[in-house]
């Protein structure tokens, strides 16, 4: 009878989020040598190769992504009975923002595991623009927040890198218009950088859509009336992103940093810290695995 433990199957899913040793070490409060050697024992006990190691980053074998799965599965049932059957001393609420543009799809899952992790401590998740989610956490009105910048504040830290990308109808032709018809968010942070590529671009262009809601540009994209900038990965299903073909202009990289972790609160508030950050780090996996 062969028993796969716990604690390491955690190392493996946080390897395997991370893209690395040492961002998984860092993450599970662990030395490297220690995360390696579970590694190594998790191989020997099922005698498979989990992860690939012949490249320059750490990649999952066939086998070591079927493991995934069930690890995934695994862990969160022993969080769930954990938490329901000795965390019920943590209670309260605790205050979490993030920019309406990224909630999905890394957002219900770091929800789903902290609730498994303290079902009796409720999340108070807001959700705005990144402008005014630091106004809140300046007045301490947020625990943690999520932003979308192109900078990094003292105090933050950067959880990945995406690119901003063009996002249309599918199969729209709006992109091709001459003005270029845009939608935006009335406070969107991305905005000014996109205008200010289309005008180096010498595009014209016309903001026909300026608003608060987010289903209301989606409404308008859908339609094909106008085209919006989102981060990579994060577009809806019945929005794509547009093959242009150099037609339109690069958009800058992204940061999604994260404020308010580095602030001593408890072990609730750093579990949900840790959660934000194996949830945008796996995510992002092809910009960090270099760790």
């Amino acid at each position: 009878m062969r028993n796969l433990d716990i604690t390491t199957l955690r190392s493996f899913v946080a390897v395997a989020d991370s893209g690395g040793v040492t961002r998984a070490a860092g993450f599970l409060h662990l030395t490297q040598s220690a995360v390696s050697m579970q590694l190594k024992r998790l191989e020997e006990l099922l005698g498979l190769d989990l992860l690939d190691r012949t490249g320059r980053t750490i990649a999952l074998t066939a086998s070591g992504e079927q493991l995934l799965v069930y690890a995934r599965r695994m862990i969160a049932l022993n969080d769930e009975v954990v938490g329901r059957l000795t965390d019920q001393a943590y209670e309260g609420e605790i205050t979490l923002g993030v920019p309406h543009d990224i909630v999905y799809p890394a957002i219900p899952q770091v929800l789903k595991q902290f609730h498994a992790a303290f079902p009796r401590v409720r999340v108070h998740l807001v959700s705005s623009y990144t402008r005014g989610l630091k106004e809140q956490f300046g007045r301490g009105e947020c625990d943690l927040i999520l932003t979308t910048e192109t900078t990094l504040d003292p105090g933050a830290e950067t959880l990945c890198r995406k690119p901003l990308i063009w996002i249309g109808a599918p199969g729209g032709a709006a992109w091709r218009q001459k003005p270029l018809k845009l939608a935006f968010g009335r406070l969107c942070t991305f905005r000014p950088r996109v205008i200010e590529a289309l005008d180096e671009a010498n595009i014209p262009w016309d903001v026909i859509v300026e608003t608060e809601s987010d289903r209301t540009i989606e409404a308008t994209v859908s339609a094909d009336l106008a085209i919006h900038t989102m981060i990579e990965g994060t577009e809806p299903p019945h929005l794509e992103r547009i093959s242009h073909g150099g037609v339109l202009p690069d958009l800058p990289m992204q940061q999604i940093n994260l404020y308010g972790a580095q602030s001593t609160n408890g072990l609730v508030h750093d579990t949900l810290a840790d959660f934000l950050r194996q949830g945008f780090s796996g995510a992002d996996r092809r910009q960090l695995m270099a760790g």
